[in-house]
């Protein structure tokens, strides 16, 4: 059973940066989701997919995973570019979209 750890990015209805500092440990899946007759409801007989751990830093999160013998992998968080905006660039006759 792997694991990843990664930094969780921010929803995209979400203008903040909440909660997108702390590293991630959860588990791949190893089975597949099944739908369950009855209710509808999505199930899985695996129970570490809802196991999900939070570390302060990336290291804490591979020395937890090095110290349990965990396999894992690390995704690294995508560089997040900020443009600067002026609200009168909305107004000139030539800009770009």
């Amino acid at each position: 059973m792997t694991a990843r750890i990664f930094q969780p990015s921010r929803g995209t209805t979400q203008s903040g940066l909440g909660k997108t500092h702390e590293w991630i440990l959860e588990y791949e899946p190893a089975t597949q989701r099944t739908l369950e007759p009855l209710m509808g409801w999505t199930s899985a007989a695996d129970t570490l997919n809802q196991i999900r751990l939070r570390f302060a830093t990336r290291e804490e999160a591979v020395a937890y995973a090095d110290s349990n013998g965990i396999a894992f992998s690390v995704q690294e968080p995508a560089i997040r570019q900020v443009r600067p905006r002026n609200y009168t660039d909305r107004f000139r006759p030539l800009r770009n979209h």
